[in-house]
């Protein structure tokens, strides 16, 4: 069964469900059936692989104690079960002392969510869905939750939940491939959604393990926060699914809730990797937590100056997801951006081409990569251009990670040593952006502008035209009769 065929089919099933209000209410309710089935799956696994493993879970609330049976509990006595027994017993968890962390993953998963489902028949079937065809112990099947959660993030989107979208993974993949990082290093993504960017680290950095200490570190230093609850809870199974058995260092918190200040030198980080949320407004309150300069609402800008922060000063680096209007925004645009170029080392821009966010948004976006130890001497920029034949993406026609080649060769390798002019590619001096009052919105000077002028000033050239073509005709035709009547 194909991932859109089993997300519609449980989705079908939960539309007959009276209590089930909308696509997000769905969407919620597959989301934590998945987690339990997953966590089951990965309980047998840790059973196997390490030694004197305990279940934090009493032993009747284990998905293959309530669940697999297709012929176990259903109707009244299943919901009954899961609002009365399994849903307190999960959340309680979150704050119960002498929990094991696997214990605590659980509780922090369940701590905001809900039984949405009053049909303990209805619920019943799709447990069984779920059963049936997804056995997340299969490798193959591991893969295809990045497949799940796209689509459920599709239906988000569907459903009106601004701000929760997918980056594509031809943009993750590029990103971690020009960062680097390295086991021991430090990363976090403090937006992190539903754990793309950081999955996508942890596959990288699988390749360098040779020893179980080797991936006790990739543990050890993989961090994220993210606010939503069910964007959290999708980010934790993800993390499961890739390795990462207790991922207790992704958070269920917003990253911006605490005061800058009180970020010290233990909070600093090797590595920033993130597509941080663009658009929206932050609560009232929390531009507090920051200095005078940086206060606004505007809650791109502030995760920029939480970037900065957060970086050691010796070794981060950041790559950094951003829309044209940081490029060219003024106010505290202005001055994070003189201090990006006075403290750090803005060494790359990637103007993206629209339609990369397709559908999600349509807005332009940018990979801004930069790190510490400044100041910026110089900005390389680099268009990015849609492959021959395309005017825009579209979810039939995505990017490809083989597009970004063109950067790849380009790029000079860790120290950028080499690079040259190109169409694609140019650069600007730190002290002509300085005269520009820090604008960063430049155009590929090897481009041919085309120039689209106001449409009445076209309406007028387009009439005068046509009384050009008028006059000449009638000329033309004066002299033609005129000719003839000499001839006759």
């Amino acid at each position: 069964m194909s991932i859109a065929t089993l997300i519609k089919s449980i989705q079908d099933i939960m539309r007959k469900d009276v209590g089930v209000d909308g696509d997000a209410q769905r969407i919620s309710q597959i989301v934590w059936l998945i987690f339990l089935k997953i966590f089951d799956d990965k309980e047998q696994e840790w059973q196997l692989t390490i030694p004197k493993y305990v279940s934090p879970l009493p032993s009747r609330f284990r998905w293959s104690n309530w669940a697999k049976d297709a012929e176990g509990m259903t109707g009244d006595e299943l919901i009954d079960f899961v609002n009365s027994d399994l849903f307190p017993a999960l959340k309680r968890l979150a704050t119960t002392a002498g929990v094991s962390d696997y214990g605590k993953v659980v509780g922090t998963v369940f701590e905001d969510a809900y039984n949405y489902m009053k049909s303990g028949t209805l619920l019943r079937q799709v447990i069984n869905v779920i059963e049936k065809d997804v056995d997340f112990n299969k490798q193959s099947d591991r893969h295809l939750f990045n497949d799940i959660y796209e689509k459920l993030l599709a239906d988000l989107q569907s459903a009106g939940n601004a701000g929760e979208y997918y980056t594509p993974r031809a943009v993750t993949q590029f990103m971690v491939d020009m960062l680097d990082p390295q086991l021991g290093q430090t990363i976090l993504d403090p937006a992190c959604g539903t754990g793309g960017f950081l999955t996508c680290a942890i596959e990288h950095l699988e390749s360098q393990v040779k020893t179980v200490t080797d991936h006790k570190l990739i543990q050890e230093n993989i961090n994220g926060v993210e606010k939503k609850p069910l964007p959290h809870m999708l980010a934790i199974t993800n993390m499961i699914l890739h390795g990462i058995d207790v991922p207790t260092r992704i958070r269920h918190d917003n990253t911006l809730s605490r005061p800058l200040k009180d970020y010290g030198t233990s909070d600093r980080v090797d590595l920033v990797i993130t597509n941080p949320p663009f658009g929206g407004m932050e609560e009232d309150g929390i531009e507090n937590n920051f200095p005078r300069k940086y206060q606004t609402r505007e809650t791109a800008d502030l995760f920029m100056a939480l970037i900065m922060h957060l970086l050691k000063h010796d070794t981060g680096k950041a790559a950094v997801v951003l829309p044209d209007g940081f490029l060219f925004g003024e106010g505290v645009k202005t001055i994070l951006k003189r201090e990006l170029l006075e403290g750090f080392d803005l060494h790359t821009i990637v103007r993206l081409p629209k339609g990369v966010f397709s559908p999600y948004t349509s807005i332009s976006t940018n990979i801004l990569f930069f790190e510490k130890g400044g100041p910026t001497k110089e900005v390389w920029f680099f268009e990015h251009p849609y492959p021959e034949g395309y005017k825009s993406y579209s979810r039939s026609k995505p990017l490809t990670i083989e597009e970004f080649d063109l950067e790849k060769t380009w790029w000079g390798g860790e120290k950028r040593q080499g690079r040259k002019t190109t169409e694609y590619a140019w650069k600007v001096s730190a002290k002509e952006i300085v005269l520009r009052n820090f604008n960063l919105d430049y155009k590929n000077p090897h481009e041919v502008e085309i120039t689209h002028s106001d449409p009445e000033e076209l309406m007028r050239e387009f009439q005068e035209i046509n009384r050009q073509i008028e006059a000449a005709q009638n000329a033309l035709k004066t002299e033609l009769m005129q000719a003839l009547e000499d001839r006759g």
